[in-house]
């Protein structure tokens, strides 16, 4: 895999030559860049695979160098590499598959090259085609966690929890109402406050003092509809007429 690293720090550009050296022969430097139109510049040139990308970097930001980067038809895969978490959401936003803070641990890192090597050109694509995929916080780091994992999403202050079927509850700062407007038909309204995954919704009841209860494939926890949203679940339990 064909390496680019971008960070404004010589030594900081250093470190991560000799991580990726650590890291296994199959890893090779091609160049490096001192901020983000040099960046442009040599992916331009050059056959690059991956890039760790620093965030502040001047002349050109490491967000505006992977969104121009994302726009030519044979983008590399994006790793951000910095010393401030506040731009996660940001970098995720430009399709970035990991964000790395530093100083980098080396076991961070071969983790996400072993991502980077796994998301093909095609997979990319579809990425951002689709926007198939759920930003969130879980146990201090920022992940993705596709879509098809995700069972139930509900507000909860300024967050939105994320229940999926791989580790429990995670947070996102994307709000019910932008999330269903991004992925129409995927997620069903049961209530101001919650969203469930259509396809595993399993049955309707009513509690003791008379609220209703859906259950859903994955969870044992069982979620309040509202009567206003109570006649759209009845008709998809019910199935086609």
């Amino acid at each position: 895999m064909k390496v680019l690293i971008a960070d404004d720090e010589p030594p900081a550009r250093a470190r991560l030559v000799a991580l990726l050296a650590a890291a296994g022969a199959d890893h090779q430097v091609v160049g490096e860049a001192a901020n983000g139109q040099e960046v442009l510049d040599l992916c331009a040139r050059l056959a690059v695979d991956l890039v760790l990308l620093d965030i502040r970097m001047p002349a050109l930001d490491g967000i505006d160098a992977a969104l121009a980067l994302a726009a030519r038809p044979d983008p590399p895969a994006i790793i951000f590499v910095t010393a401030y978490d506040e731009h996660a959401l940001a970098a995720f936003e430009a399709n970035a598959i990991d964000y790395l803070l530093k100083p980098v641990r080396p076991e961070r890192l071969t983790r996400a090259l072993a991502k980077a090597r796994a998301l093909t050109l095609e997979q990319q694509d579809a990425l951002v085609e689709t926007g198939a995929y759920l930003t969130v916080s879980y146990r201090g780091g920022i992940r993705r966690i596709p879509v098809g994992e995700v069972i139930l999403l509900r507000a909860d202050s300024k967050y939105v929890e994320v229940w999926h079927t791989q580790e429990g509850v995670a947070l996102t700062e994307e709000s019910l109402r932008a999330i269903e407007e991004r992925l129409p038909g995927v997620f069903l309204r049961v209530h101001r406050n919650a969203l469930v995954a259509a396809d595993r919704v399993r049955g309707l009841r009513k509690g003791e003092t008379g609220q209703l209860l859906l259950s859903l494939e994955g969870t044992d926890e069982e979620v309040e509809v509202s009567r206003r949203h109570a006649p759209v679940v009845r008709r998809l339990l019910r199935g086609p007429d």
